[in-house]
């Protein structure tokens, strides 16, 4: 009961942390963070403290082709791998990560270090870190423009940009909630408008995350999530997820994403785009080590006639150096 209580309270603590946050900015840009609708299985990408918390040296690739049929639409292809030392008190781990759209790619590799505290018997309270350097790179010479003689345009780019990252990840082995921000340097990439000398730059992405399961008899669990996304300079976003896992073998689900972006005219200064995508997502724990996870993006909103999905792979593979430890399921 202690436990419940605990999570409860963090949830509302982690909703209440991002909306004052979104809540500081109203500019409109395109978020600059990589899209996962795989999130709930590739945690580490979105918080540093979840390093450590699967108790075996666990590595997790992914890749995701974003708006098929549409040109220089968004492709993904990221891996991690991390695992717990010191008696589980300490989490350590890797992300390599590539996120290409059109003529512009970032390419990161960061290393992470979590902290993990036993906050009671079963609950586990974990501070992370991490670190790294992203490089940018805009191919933009012969872009054709609308209007010729922009500056901006004359010379492709390759920058080197340094980040850090933090995280806290409060998890049971039947339920998690966590608040992290992954890059909180804000880089500047140059003059984007040189009429105004204005300057583009990495925005902070603000994270909050949770999830849990629910019994429903001896060989059906209900897992549901949600993830909640904002920056300063983009709309507020929220993933909701369920999957219902079966024999802990295989797991069908559905998520929904939405996005709020601002709106003067309302009084609530928010309004509802109905949705961006609605997800179908197939995972299956194929041996005690290895997990595959397909997802597959419809989108709702004025994207829908204008592609053909979004497809995202997943394929995890966990060495069982302490066997004991991978027999009972994983499910975050």
């Amino acid at each position: 009961m202690k436990i419940l209580i605990m999570l409860s309270r963090a949830k509302t603590i982690a909703v209440l942390t991002v909306a004052v946050v979104l809540g500081l900015s109203n500019r409109a840009k395109a978020q600059q963070e990589a899209l996962y609708s795989q999130y709930m299985f590739n945690m580490m990408a979105v918080n540093p403290a979840y390093a450590g918390s699967r108790d075996v040296l666990s590595m997790t690739g992914l890749f995701r082709q974003q708006w098929v049929g549409v040109e220089g639409a968004p492709t993904t292809q990221s891996f991690t791998i991390d695992m717990p030392l010191k008696k589980e008190k300490v989490g350590l781990g890797l992300q390599a990560y590539n996120d290409k759209a059109g003529d512009i790619s970032n390419t990161g590799v960061y290393l992470t270090y979590a902290y993990r505290v036993k906050v009671s018997e079963k609950a586990t309270l974990a501070m992370g870190i991490t670190g790294g350097v992203t490089n940018l790179r805009a191919d933009i010479i012969g872009t054709k423009l609308t209007q010729d003689g922009d500056v901006a345009f004359s010379q492709n780019v390759s920058r080197f940009l340094p980040n850090v990252g933090t995280g806290l990840y409060l998890s049971t082995d039947r339920g998690y909630i966590g608040i992290s921000c992954p890059a909180l340097i804000q880089n500047t990439f140059g003059q984007v408008d040189t009429t105004k000398k204005q300057q583009g730059k990495q925005a902070r992405h603000y994270f909050a995350m949770m999830g849990f399961v629910v019994g429903l008899s001896n060989s059906l669990k209900l897992k549901p999530s949600l993830l909640i996304k904002a920056s300063e300079a983009s709309p507020l976003s929220f993933d909701g997820n369920i999957n219902l896992w079966i024999k802990d073998r295989v797991a069908l689900g559905a998520s929904y994403r939405t996005t709020l972006k601002r709106d003067q005219t309302l009084s609530n200064g928010w309004t509802d785009r109905l949705g961006d995508a609605v997800i179908g997502m197939l995972e299956l724990q194929v041996s005690d080590q290895i997990r595959f996870g397909y997802a597959y993006d419809f989108m709702v909103n004025g994207l829908q006639n204008k592609q053909n999905g979004s497809h995202e792979v997943m394929l995890r593979y966990e060495f069982g150096f302490k066997k004991a430890k991978i027999l009972t399921p994983r499910y975050f």
